[in-house]
């Protein structure tokens, strides 16, 4: 795809199925479409994986924003059990910020 302008993303890693640890990174979203359609990923059998390659193709096209094409990407990921990173990492800290904190007398 030479000479094609990339369309960035705010960067992403995303957990490889089956090897807990190791990540594939996206700068772009012609790197969210090679991970939908690798085979080394099980997205396509996740509900969204449509619309979130056809959300894809829209932005390397213009005719959507990245940012709807990351947010699709991720939506997809999570419903195929993969991690992430960074968004898992803020999601998890909101979730602390929302749980009551125990007093320091009745810790086990």
């Amino acid at each position: 795809m030479a000479g094609e302008i990339p369309v960035f993303i705010s960067p992403i890693d995303v957990e490889i199925e089956g090897n807990t640890g190791r990540y594939r990174h996206a700068d772009t979203v012609e790197d969210l479409a090679a991970m939908l359609l690798s085979s080394k990923l099980t997205l396509s059998k996740a509900p969204s994986f449509h619309r979130a390659l056809m959300t894809s193709l829209e932005a390397l096209e213009f005719y959507t924003d990245a940012a709807s094409a990351r947010a699709a990407f991720v939506a997809v990921a999570h419903e195929a059990g993969l991690h992430v990173v960074p968004d898992d990492v803020a999601a998890e800290k909101q979730a602390e910020k929302k749980e009551p904190h125990i007093e320091a007398g009745l810790r086990e």
